[in-house]
């Protein structure tokens, strides 16, 4: 095994769980997976448990709580405390370990009701929720996973501090979103940010073939387009890193032989000048 990136965090978003992936995550220094309790149909960490074996202590996981299965539909999201305690307990009992880090999975998803201070109120006592569970031994840490943290910056006065916030990050995240992601961040001041989803849509999505994200590099020319998009997502917003799915070994190791690559933070400013420069415009306009 490699040293360990502390970049690059393996998730398992539409992951099929193979071994295979997970051994050469470890072979590459990757030592962080990331899921969820809906992941995989809600057997995300059961089927982990199962296919990782002995490779699972060598990993640090996270995870996160919020959605529940529903008989009849996909999923319901929820903030209640007693449903969100219940399935923190029960990830670790299912992963056969307590997991290293349990977000609060998009919260927004329940916050679109009720006046400003209810709102706050519920997500208070869901932090607190987790930030007991994190005191208690049930998880190592906590934090909030937001996939639009727009609704959020307005309700976090007064909540507890998380460890870790993670937000989506790339070149596919919006202006407006950025700009919330970086909202949130400082007025919640976890020790730690991560970033999620760099490629959006996947790789074949079709503004790759419109826009070589290799701009953002130094070097521009030792790198792939896949590289440079996954560099260039540790600056949008600032992360410290970045969960990224893959069941393609030879994509995961294209994915950390970039973590190398120096990104160039004029260029980042400058994107996002752009960024918020065209999103003004398009406003206007409506």
């Amino acid at each position: 095994m490699r040293a360990a990136h502390q970049g690059a965090v393996l998730g398992l978003h539409r992951s099929r769980h193979e071994p295979a992936v997970l051994r050469e995550a470890l072979d590459l220094g990757v030592g962080a997976l990331d899921t969820s309790s809906n992941y995989l149909g809600f057997r995300s960490h059961e089927t982990l448990a199962r296919v990782a074996g002995d490779l699972l202590p060598r990993f640090r996981v996270s995870t996160k709580v919020g959605y529940f299965p529903v008989p009849g539909r996909a999923s319901e999201h929820s903030l209640d405390p007693v449903r969100l305690r219940a399935a923190v307990e029960r990830a670790a009992q299912d992963l056969g370990r307590e997991p290293d880090v349990v977000f609060l999975h998009n919260p927004e998803h329940s916050l679109s009701e009720g006046s400003g201070p209810l709102r706050r109120e519920r997500l208070a006592a869901a932090c607190q929720v987790l930030e007991d569970a994190a005191s208690s031994g049930v998880c190592g840490s906590w934090g909030v996973s937001s996939w639009d943290p727009r609704p959020l910056g307005a309700l976090v006065a007064g909540l507890p501090r998380p460890d870790v916030v993670m937000v989506r990050s790339g070149l596919l995240v919006k202006a407006e979103v950025l700009d919330a992601a970086q909202l949130l961040v400082e007025r919640l001041r976890p020790s730690r940010v991560w970033g999620m989803s760099p490629f959006g849509g996947g790789e074949a999505d079709s503004m790759w073939g419109r826009f070589d994200p290799r701009v953002f590099l130094r070097e521009p020319e030792r790198a792939t387009t896949a590289q440079a998009a996954f560099r260039a997502a540790f600056h949008l917003p600032e992360v410290e890193a970045v969960a990224v799915g893959s069941d393609n070994p030879a994509h995961l190791r294209e994915l950390v032989a970039s973590l190398s690559f120096e990104v160039d933070p004029e260029v980042v400013s400058e994107y996002r000048r752009l960024l918020r420069e065209s999103a003004g415009k398009a406003g206007a306009r409506h």
